[in-house]
Order: C-alpha cells, then sequence, then structure tokens
C-alpha cells in the first residue's frame, strides 16, 4: 500500500457461510496492492458466522432477520467508505493480484468507471468424489460481470442505483443490466479476478425454486427500454 492506492470497499455479505468466510477475508485483506477496508454484514446468520467475521479487522454489522442478498447488500455499501467497490461472495476468493491489476486499468484511464476480467471455478475441497459427481464441473475461466469480478468507482455505482431487495436469484444480472443502460465505460482484461467456490449449498442451487425471476429482470430490463424515463 501506498499513500496514493485509492481506499478499495471489499463488501462481503454472509448468510450461514462460517466455513468459508475466513478464507473468504483473508483473500480480501491479503492482497498484494491496494488500501483495503473489507466490510461484512451477516443476514442474520445462526452458524456463528459472526464470530468468524470479527475475528478479523473488518467493519462488521449483523442483521438479526434475514433480508436476503439485495438488502444485505446495500447495507454493507452503506457502511463502506471506499473510493472503489468491489463485492464478494463468502463462499468465493480473490487471487491476491485482483486489486493491483484493477486499479493499475483505472490509472491508466482514468475515465473508466468499471473493471471486469475473467472468473475461475473450483470445487469445494471437503466434497468427496461422489458429492462432487453430483454438481457440473467447474468452468476454468471465462469472461464475466459477475458483482465479484468488477471493480467500479463509488461514484459509477451511485449512478446505477442501489442493489435491487427481495429477489432470491438473479441480483447480480439485475444490477449488471441496469449497469449498461447507465452506459458506464468499461474495460475487460484477460485476467482472473475471482476464484468461484462450487459446492452443494451455492445460493443458486439452493434457490432453484426460484428460477423463473431471471426471466421478470429480463422481462423489466426489456420494458426499460421500450419505456425509457426522461
Amino acid at each position: 500500500m501506498t499513500e496514493q492506492d485509492p481506499l478499495v470497499s471489499v463488501v462481503i455479505t454472509v448468510y450461514n457461510g462460517a466455513a468459508y468466510l475466513g478464507e473468504a477475508i483473508e483473500s480480501a485483506l491479503g492482497q498484494t496492492q491496494g488500501n483495503v477496508e473489507v466490510v461484512v454484514v451477516d443476514d442474520g446468520s445462526d452458524d456463528g458466522s459472526d464470530e468468524v467475521a470479527q475475528r478479523y479487522p473488518v467493519v462488521f454489522e449483523r442483521s438479526t432477520q434475514r433480508g436476503g442478498i439485495g438488502a444485505a447488500r446495500n447495507l454493507a455499501t452503506s457502511l463502506a467508505t471506499g473510493e472503489f467497490l468491489t463485492y464478494l461472495d463468502a463462499d468465493d476468493r480473490f487471487p491476491p493480484h485482483k486489486l493491483q491489476v484493477q486499479l493499475r486499468a483505472f490509472r491508466d484511464d482514468p475515465e473508466l468507471d468499471v473493471v471486469y476480467g475473467c472468473v475461475s471455478e473450483f470445487v469445494s475441497p471437503e466434497l468427496t468424489g461422489e458429492q462432487a459427481a453430483r454438481i457440473r464441473p467447474p468452468v476454468a475461466r471465462s469472461e464475466s460481470h459477475l458483482s465479484g469480478v468488477m471493480l467500479i468507482r463509488r461514484a459509477a455505482f451511485d449512478r446505477v442505483g442501489p442493489w435491487t431487495e427481495g429477489l432470491k436469484v438473479g441480483t447480480g444480472v439485475d444490477w449488471y443490466m441496469r449497469s449498461a443502460e447507465a452506459g458506464l465505460k468499461t474495460a475487460m482484461l484477460d485476467d482472473v479476478f475471482l476464484e468461484r467456490r462450487i459446492h452443494s449449498a451455492n445460493n443458486g442451487l439452493r434457490e432453484a425454486d426460484h428460477r423463473s425471476q431471471y426471466l421478470s429482470i429480463v422481462k423489466e430490463a426489456l420494458d426499460r427500454r421500450r419505456h425509457p424515463r426522461s
């Protein structure tokens, strides 16, 4: 870290993710470059996630009732003070170079609003071979607009607006669609900026009964295009 490094807020929300939360926080605190603030919001967990979070030098708040991903991210974002924001799910992790490479891109092009890159997936090592066989194979590397991949200026995030609350799935898809409509200047780099854990309790699997919400998200995006606000 140098005096010139802008403050980056790494926002982590967790619901019953005690098994992986420590690894996620350590990956944020262990960046090779960057003035990092880690903000953790516990969304009503009952598995000791709050105890894990408070072992680390983080900004922490716990909700007594579960509000969902959107509400938890909005609360955590309101606590964040960084010039830049990035979001990390409690079961994923950042490679050590993430912020170093992304901040360099912003220095090279001061007009950038957001930097994306690639994601790599891994099967959580505690799974047995039989458990792993029931889950889709991990993707070795792919370009991505996941919130964990992106690094965004706080001012640009505010132009798009908060995370939609009440969604069980597709929270990130909804926000990305709105960010595209806002006309943010983006860059897509070849580097891997997120290591995504594949396990039996991923949110997409846990909330599989709500997949129809993806269709609603797409419909709302199309409606906004047909009837743009003045």
